[in-house]
């Protein structure tokens, strides 16, 4: 099939204020999808997890990354690069009573609901761009970033601030889609798929798998491990159609209507399931990588 280029993205600062509304506004909508508001998708682990019930599968794709930043035991800080209401800090907070969190969201919402979650525990969120924190230098043993680089197209700046606020041999664990090639090669209905997922998700772009690996030894990130889960994680990305209906049939029951950022949300996870058939263009990785 003929390849043909992709629109242009939109430009950074448009996509950050759609961003921060689409949040401010969407992010109650993903209680419907996690109990525990883990927004991203899961981990299938045999005997593990239950298909049927998706909160299992999403804490276990927060399970495996804590278990690769090695942060289980011992007196350790921990950085959440983009998170959202803090699910995979709670969940990293209740496995080790001796760890301390820090989060950072450029919504409001999450911001204030996340730290009321939060405050039983070592964890605090607080509304700051990932890619230029307040964060002291050589301050964190460890940081994750769970879907959350896309959406600033895994710039390269996301990378030298996350290097910036690691310790010497601090992990950071960084789990997400990915293109397996350039866009200007996407079929016409990976290009399709790929667009309207940026569009409704308000992410800048999806880097090339090669191109990331690439930025990371760039920026001087060492033992760079990159594993593909994309098999992994599809049992929860299946949940994506019924979730979409149940929602929506919710909602309309409940309101007569739905807000604009929820159709956006709803889309997106539509546009999710549609790219993730696509396994010639994307895949889903969890990359490893040591300061």
């Amino acid at each position: 099939m003929k390849s043909i280029a992709i629109n242009q993205p939109k430009d950074r600062e448009t996509n950050r204020i759609e961003m921060i509304d689409f949040y401010n506004k969407a992010t109650e909508d993903y209680e419907f999808w996690s109990n525990d508001f883990n927004m991203h998708f899961g981990y299938f682990f045999p005997l593990r997890t239950n298909l049927f019930k998706r909160d299992t599968m999403l804490n276990e794709m927060n399970n495996q990354v804590i278990k690769r930043l090695k942060i289980i035991k011992g007196k350790k800080t921990l950085a959440d690069l983009g998170c959202g209401m803090g699910g995979s800090m709670r969940y990293a907070l209740k496995k080790n009573k001796n760890l301390s969190a820090f989060g950072v969201t450029l919504s409001d919402f999450q911001t204030e609901k996340g730290n009321e979650l939060l405050k039983d525990l070592n964890g605090t969120i607080l509304k700051e761009n990932y890619n230029n924190t307040s964060f002291s230098s050589n301050s964190f043993d460890a940081a994750l970033a769970i879907e959350s680089f896309c959406h600033s197209g895994h710039s390269s700046k996301s990378l030298k601030e996350a290097f910036r606020i690691l310790k010497p041999k601090g992990k950071l664990v960084i789990t997400d889609a990915f293109l397996k090639k350039d866009s200007s090669k996407l079929c016409y209905g990976s290009n399709y798929a790929y667009q309207n997922l940026c569009n409704h998700w308000s992410l800048e772009k999806l880097e090339t798998i090669k191109n990331m690996a690439n930025k990371l030894k760039q920026q001087g990130f060492s033992k760079i491990e990159i594993e593909d889960a994309s098999f992994r994680v599809a049992p929860s990305v299946l949940h994506v159609p019924f979730a979409i209906f149940g929602f929506a049939i919710k909602k309309f029951l409940k309101t007569k209507t739905l807000k604009r950022e929820s159709l956006h949300n709803l889309k997106g996870s539509f546009y999710a399931l549609l790219s993730g058939l696509h396994m010639r263009s994307f895949g889903y990785y969890i990359i490893t990588c040591t300061k």
